[in-house]
């Protein structure tokens, strides 16, 4: 996909007023914005006041997550397959232009597949490695150089819990492989960018209530976490939303998992 799609602009911007507004507003790119985790940060941002600039593939998803989240004025959409370079630079500059500056960037797009390692494909390998690997990247990258140039922002990775502490009831190589290693670039990076005043943290989600889980598998996932429930997309929202706030944390990766990183059980 090599064209970056535009919706639901307006010429004279509204906002959400709370408690939690700032003057000027925030503004915050998330990727995988069209439902689950990235569409609850999305409406959590626009409640705030902030503006938010939400990627994801499809654009007719975008148009309905837009038409659902009713901001118009603090709302950019821009289409495209973000383990794109092109997408990546086209994100940051239709934000630039729209909204004047980018501070923090919510890296949540990403697929989880899970499968015992000798029937994984070809094709898994290249999706789970283009959307969760070069999906965070190429547009980790783009963040950096512009937040350095600021001298201020917010890198938050979306991983999982899984990938500090695999359980033999869930297989799942590739995943804990790639947000495993993420994990660890948010310390590298962390330290990198610490000069620059650009903060980089994660949270990593156990077993989260989204339409990737059919509620017929939520008897099996509520015993992946010792607390016995489901988490909501609210408690990762609440946990990214104390690292933006932040201002003296970073490299930190943040368990939202019910206790299942703290041992065994």
């Amino acid at each position: 996909m090599n064209t970056v799609a535009q919706a639901h602009s307006a010429t004279s911007p509204t906002s959400t007023t709370s408690t939690h507004s700032r003057t000027p507003p925030r503004t915050v790119v998330i990727t995988g914005a069209s439902s689950g985790i990235g569409f609850a940060l999305a409406r959590a941002y626009l409640e705030r006041g902030d503006n938010v600039v939400g990627n994801g593939r499809s654009l007719e998803r975008l148009h309905a997550a837009a038409d659902k989240l009713g901001n118009p004025g603090n709302f950019l959409a821009v289409a495209g397959d973000v383990a794109e370079p092109g997408i990546a630079a086209a994100i940051f500059a239709r934000a630039i232009e729209r909204f004047g500056n980018v501070d923090v960037l919510i890296n949540n797009a990403g697929i989880f597949i899970a499968k015992p390692v000798a029937d994984y494909s070809e094709e898994d390998v290249e999706n789970i490695v283009g959307t969760n690997l070069k999906g965070f990247f190429y547009i980790t990258q783009q963040a950096a150089r512009h937040m350095s140039a600021n001298r201020q922002g917010h890198i938050v990775n979306i991983t999982a819990s899984i990938a500090m502490q695999p359980t033999l009831s869930v297989p799942a190589l590739l995943p804990v492989l790639i947000k495993g290693g993420l994990n660890q670039a948010t310390r590298a990076l962390a330290l990198e960018l610490a000069a620059y005043n650009v903060q980089v943290n994660a949270v990593a989600p156990g077993i989260i209530d989204t339409p990737m889980h059919t509620p017929q598998a939520h008897d099996f996932l509520r015993t992946l976490q010792p607390s016995g429930r489901i988490g909501a997309t609210q408690d990762v929202v609440d946990a990214v939303l104390y690292l933006t706030d932040a201002r003296h944390t970073s490299g930190a990766v943040l368990p939202v998992d019910g206790g299942a990183t703290a041992g065994h059980w």
